[in-house]
């Protein structure tokens, strides 16, 4: 692969890359929020004994748990888009970027 191409496909890889990052920021804020809702409706739930509030709860869980495999599979995401711009890094030679 010629050195202008691999810059090239250096450079999309970056700019995914840096999206995958942000997107997962994003997604950890929202989870670590999720978390303490979680934590409010099981307290509610407990001390409240009810069905609404247990079942509150239970939707709450569900949608924690589903979120949760989301992160893990975007932090796969920038794990990949890190070993492609890696491999990538090794067969570039910035000095023939010229030509």
């Amino acid at each position: 692969m010629g050195s202008r191409l691999i810059k090239r496909r250096l450079e999309d890889v970056q700019r995914q890359l840096a999206q995958a990052r942000e997107s997962l920021g994003v997604l950890e804020e929202q989870v670590a929020v999720w978390n303490d809702a979680l934590d409010d409706a099981r307290i509610r739930a407990l001390v409240s004994e009810t069905p609404l509030q247990s079942r509150e709860y239970d939707e709450l869980s569900r949608h924690v748990m589903v979120a949760n495999a989301e992160m893990k599979r975007r932090a796969q995401e920038v794990r990949e888009f890190m070993t492609a711009r890696d491999e990538l890094l090794r067969e570039w030679t910035p000095k023939d970027d010229n030509g």
